[in-house]
């Protein structure tokens, strides 16, 4: 091996842990009488105190600084420094340091008496050294830490009010122990157990107590796991409260005692339970954890461990969440070492009993969320399962857990911080012995737990039954330093949005130079023209209009002088120069650039030639713009609007007319092809007709003129998912969410693209946030409901006060309050078939009966949510239980109404949690269906039928249907509308449909009683129009021409198109109401004067009343526009044989 290839491994850093001073040590005013720790000392000798300050790290010592004095309100200069050599041969150094704690332990000198001959010593207190900030990359930090009294010490006399004794604190090392591959790649892990609840009910606080540990694999390369163990769990009964702000604890604390066990600055977090991931969220869970938290024994660790993790290790540990979710922290009693001195025989005989675990259990915690992206922390409470190696295998996939040796760690952990001294004065056979029978105990009772499985028996654990059976949790946090999934920023993803479609100017940069100066003399002329023509007009315009002779010479050079005069008497002349002067410079400096004073005469004269010259030949030229544009006729502004044409390409596209329907779109963009809303349209309806080319086109150009433009983020997401382009589809559904991060819509529809490529853990991811907006959404609206109700009240309140004022005193006195009627909560609504007609009130499909507007829009509206006071009475018991211990049957509905109590103390009204009116897949299952994105409308109903809030409902039977309405599915359509009936039989929009699939099988009989019935109800469907103009035609196709008209009319007081008023007119025209029907055909020739059968009726018309140009004329019309209803070309020739004209050819 040559010497290049020789790995360098970095020598040991030498870690500085600098005591600089301690402060506020005043022990002369506290110490008169005997001093507590000595026993002997009756005082201190003047007022100096001598201390000295040891520094150990684990088991280490790593020094002891000299004596120094300490003077009352003077700091104590102790100066010290111990080093710590941080050694890189060791892949474990940096975990190390992590987890454990640098120990300083100030000890007192007494001062000597007669005939002692060594001194004695007495510890004050205690604070610990947190080397963190170094393996972050840091290479100084300073702390002040508090002097932590020991028991029995002299300082916890101080009063607590009192200044506390303080120690400064340096550490330092001169290089970083991380180098700049380990900061970006390496991360750093955060365990911390708090406590076990709902404990087994064998458990007691009296007789025999045991010690209690959490253990849980970890990653320390790319190829070991190791585990980590918590030791020093503390069965606590339910009257020792934990207090609000619970501070952590050292893992490894090595010599630290009192209150130096916990970790300076650093408490639990009092996190809400919607914000957990774990499990134990749902409304029973939280009554069962306030029973537990409040009236049960727990095990509380309350313990925090670091864990180091280089590159490999990061990346072993992410993969293996990604192969399986669920991580094992397994659970378990331990006998308590022995504390008191015996025998060795005694100590033998008891190594079985210490050394077996017992009660061993697990919880399999749902890593998943830290393949987020951008997620660092996840916290909840995990349900603890009996440990069984099949169990263990079945969810985390491996074949046997850590008790064995989590046991024999926890038991030397126990044993090292015990005062028996039995681990360490036993020999090396007794040590041996001790660790076989140590594992033999642990296995005896892992066999027993796990029982045979070989013999394919199912796996028995009858101790750890009793954690199921309890229900028993643990509370727990894993955090990390860096997320595994880095989250791109919404700068990034904007750029590469803009990558794949660079934005586009609404409008065009302006340019400088010769041509723009051109240009803008050009628009001078014409203005300056324009103005001349209005003097000219004013001055000889009547007398033009009057004089019919023709023009002379004389007569014109009359005019013209008059003319010039009046503009310069007047100053016109002199305003028209100015204003083309500044066009002149610019034609000067652009085009001949001309910045400077001529020297030269000569030069200047040949210079003004040449440039009058130009100007005269561009003057020509603008006035012959201009004069051309002045003799075209202006162009008529278009008496439809934007609305009105995508409402007519909507009826084209519903009539099946495709052609009509792209005119109507294309008109659209032409008319403004900066407004994105109109190409969006277009884009949905090429996605419609299976154009996707087209499609992505459209919504190219939506995003290229609004980078921000919502729904257009997520449907060109779609058209790339649906051409495998998942990168690209990626990057624009997570823009979408960025743009606006709280849209339900856009986390459900990144969610649906991350079910499309089999990527579990992000759909999950955004599924999660998805509901959490929607359960917000909810709540806000809940909010606004009741201070509308609340201010309704105070209105009706003002009112009574105001009729109390005029009631005599005397006779009524005061009148009592009003109460607001206070509505009871309705039963929830299972949403199964109803053995009645109105038995679907309440359900889901309840919330859809509105018109197309509301429809439109996917967010949460109060009007649109009927159920938020269901489950109210049934749910308001386990809510009030859950936040007041001790309290039942008080309220019984939301606002509060009184119920038989048991306690006279009424307590405060709580309200219940609002239920959102749908799921996040319907939501977003109404707003696919419109946009016709119908790939992803079928994942979106397979999530609602499974979803806990969806199911086979009214609303999924609806629009399943009309999703296999686009697809032409008719047969499946009208068996899930059969479904749907069975839910709410008078429900508007599932009797709409119907009656569109029986038109479309052509079955007229039943579609127009389908029709009638929907048209019949107080609420209107969904989308009305349609409705109207199909049974009308049915009408027609039956002859009944007068319920034709009326439907037609009602159609065109709806919403007035082309086509409702042609059949209008031709219903008259049957009728024979033909100057009705000339009307109505004159406003559909308004709206649309491209449609033949508009013109073939207009031509009946004119011949039925004699008009003979007019009939020509119409029919030559619907001739050109080619039309292709044979029966009314057959019907238009007859009329005309008989009336003889019409026609001509005749």
């Amino acid at each position: 091996m040559t010497e290049v290839d020789v790995p360098q491994t970095r020598p040991p850093e030498p870690l500085s842990i600098h005591i600089v001073k301690a402060s506020n040590l005043k022990l002369t005013k506290i110490d008169n009488g005997q001093r507590p720790s000595s026993g002997t000392s009756k005082g201190t000798k003047g007022d100096n105190v001598q201390i000295t300050v040891k520094v150990e790290f684990g088991e280490k010592v790593l020094g002891e600084s000299p004596k120094v004095d300490c003077v009352p309100d003077t700091p104590a200069e102790i100066d010290y420094t111990a080093t710590l050599n941080c050694s890189f041969e060791d892949p474990l150094v940096l975990d190390e340091i992590s987890y454990k704690p640098v120990v300083l332990t100030v000890t007192e000198v007494l001062p000597k008496e007669k005939k002692q001959k060594e001194e004695k010593t007495a510890q004050l207190g205690q604070c610990t050294v947190d080397l963190l900030p170094l393996v972050k990359g840091a290479t100084k930090h300073h702390y002040n830490l508090v002097i932590n009294p020991l028991p029995g010490s002299p300082l916890e006399t101080i009063p607590p009010e009192g200044p506390k004794p303080e120690m400064e604190v340096v550490i330092s090392v001169q290089e970083s122990l991380l180098e700049g591959t380990q900061i970006d790649q390496g991360n750093l892990m955060t365990l911390t157990i708090e406590s076990l609840y709902s404990t087994p009910e064998s458990w007691t606080m009296t007789g025999s107590q045991y010690a209690y540990a959490a253990a849980l694999p970890i990653p320390m390369s790319a190829d070991k796991e190791t585990p980590v163990v918590f030791a020093n769990g503390a069965l606590k009964p339910s009257i020792d409260k934990e207090p609000p702000n619970r501070q952590k604890k050292w893992a490894v604390p090595g010599s630290a005692q009192g209150n130096s066990i916990y970790i300076p600055e650093s408490f639990l977090p009092p996190d809400n339970i919607d914000d957990e991931d774990g499990e134990f969220k749902s409304k029973d869970d939280r009554e069962h954890r306030h029973t537990a938290e409040t009236e049960k024994l727990r095990v509380s660790w309350n313990t925090e461990r670091r864990c180091y993790l280089d590159s490999l290790a990061t990346k072993s540990f992410q993969d293996k969440i990604a192969k399986c979710r669920y991580w094992p922290v397994e659970v378990m009693r331990l006998p308590q070492p022995a504390a008191a001195k015996g025998k060795k025989s005694q100590n033998a005989n008891t190594v079985d009993d210490e050394g077996s675990i017992s009660y061993h259990g697990v919880a399999f915690v749902n890593l998943a969320p830290l393949l987020y992206p951008g997620v660092k922390r996840i916290r909840g409470a995990y349900k603890v399962h009996a440990y069984t190696d099949h169990a263990m295998h079945e969810k985390t996939k491996r074949k046997t857990g850590f008790g064995e040796e989590a046991g024999k760690i926890a038991f030397n952990i126990l044993n090292r911080n015990s005062a028996s001294p039995f681990p360490k004065k036993a020999g090396k056979e007794g040590g041996e012995k001790k660790e076989k029978e140590v594992k033999k105990g642990a296995s005896q009772t892992i066999k027993s737990d796990t029982g045979s499985e070989m013999e394919g028996q199912p796996p028995v654990n009858v101790e750890g039954q009793q954690y199921v059976d309890a229900k028993a949790y643990v509370m727990l946090e894993i955090s990390l330093t860096r997320p595994l999934i880095p989250k791109r920023p919404p700068e990034e993803l904007a750029r590469r949005v803009a990558e794949y479609i660079p934005p586009r100017p609404l409008f065009p940069k302006r340019t400088d130079g010769a041509q723009r100066a051109v240009e803008d003399f050009h628009n001078q002329v014409g203005s300056v023209a324009n103005l001349i023509l209005d003097e000219f007009r004013d001055q000889f315009g009547d007398l033009l209009k009057v004089d019919d002779e023709p023009q002379t010479v004389e007569a014109m050079e009359s005019r013209r002088q008059k003319l010039i005069y009046e503009l310069n008497s007047s100053g016109k002349y002199f305003a028209f120069k100015e204003q083309l002067k500044y066009a002149v410079v610019k034609i000067v400096r652009e085009k001949y650039l001309k910045t400077s004073a001529f020297e030269d005469r000569q030069e200047l004269q040949t210079f003004l030639s040449e440039l009058y010259v130009y100007l005269i030949d561009q003057m020509h030229v603008a006035l012959g713009k201009f004069l051309a544009l002045e003799d075209q006729a202006p162009i008529p502004k278009p008496l439809t609007d934007s609305a009105q044409l995508k409402h007519f390409a909507r009826e084209a596209e519903v009539n099946g007319n495709y052609e009509l329907a792209t005119k109507y779109y294309q008109e659209r963009i032409a008319r403004n092809r900066n407004d994105p809303s109109h190409w969006f349209d277009y884009g949905t309806f090429c996605l419609y007709i299976n154009d996707i080319t087209k499609a992505e086109e459209c919504f190219k150009e939506c995003i290229a003129i609004d980078q921000k433009h919502l729904q257009g983020l997520l449907l060109y997401g779609v058209v790339c998912t649906l051409s495998e382009r998942n990168e690209a589809a990626e990057t624009f559904f997570e823009a979408a969410t960025c743009v606006d991060p709280k849209s339900i819509l856009a986390w459900t529809m990144l969610g649906l693209f991350y079910d499309a490529v089999n990527n579990e853990i992000g759909a999950e991811m955004a599924y999660l946030e998805a509901n959490k907006l929607n359960q917000a959404a909810a709540v806000a609206e809940a909010k606004a409901l009741r201070d509308d109700d609340v201010t309704k009240e105070r209105l009706a309140r003002g009112e009574h006060e105001s009729e109390d004022k005029e009631v005599d005193h005397d006779q009524g006195g005061l009148a009592p309050p009003s109460v607001p009627d206070i509505k009871q909560p309705s039963p929830p609504s299972s949403d199964k078939p109803p053995t009645s007609a109105r038995s679907g009130k309440g359900s889901v499909s309840d919330t859809r009966r509105m018109s197309a507007s509301k429809r439109s829009d996917i967010h949460l509206r109060p009007e649109q949510s009927p159920q938020l006071q269901d489950n109210v009475g049934s749910k308001i018991k386990t809510e009030s239980s859950t936040s007041r211990p001790g309290s039942h049957y008080k309220m019984g509905s939301q606002r509060g109404t009184p119920q038989p109590a048991e306690e006279t103390e009424e307590p405060p009204i709580r309200e219940p949690t609002p239920v959102p009116r749908c799921s996040i897949y319907m939501q977003t299952i109404e707003w696919l269906i419109e946009v016709k994105a119908v790939p992803f409308t079928e994942r979106a109903l397979a999530h609602e039928l499974l979803s806990p809030m969806g199911g086979p409902t009214s609303g999924y039977h609806i629009n399943y249907a009309r999703l296999k309405l686009q697809k032409k599915e008719y047969k499946e359509a009208e068996n899930s509308l059969d479904e749907a009936l069975q839910f709410d039989y008078q429900n508007p929009d599932a009797w709409a449909l119907m009656g569109h699939v029986k038109y479309m099988t052509n079955d007229v009989e039943a579609s127009r009683d389908c029709y009638e019935r929907t048209i019949s109800f107080t609420s209107d469907a969904a989308e009305m129009h349609s409705i109207y103009l199909r049974l009308a035609s049915i009408y027609l196709q039956e002859e009944k021409f007068s319920n034709a008209k009326n439907t037609f009319l009602m159609a065109c007081k709806r919403s007035p198109s082309c086509v409702s008023w042609l059949g209008v007119g031709i219903a008259c025209y049957r009728l024979g109401e033909l100057a009705e029907s000339e009307d109505a055909l004159s406003e559909a020739n308004i709206l649309n004067n491209t449609d033949p059968e508009v013109w073939g009726y207009l031509s009946l018309v004119c011949l039925k009343t004699g008009r003979q140009l007019e009939a020509e004329q119409a029919y030559k019309y619907a001739l050109k526009l080619n039309l292709s209803d044979y029966d009314l070309l057959t019907e238009i020739q007859h009329v005309q044989q008989d009336v003889g004209f019409g026609n001509p050819e005749f």
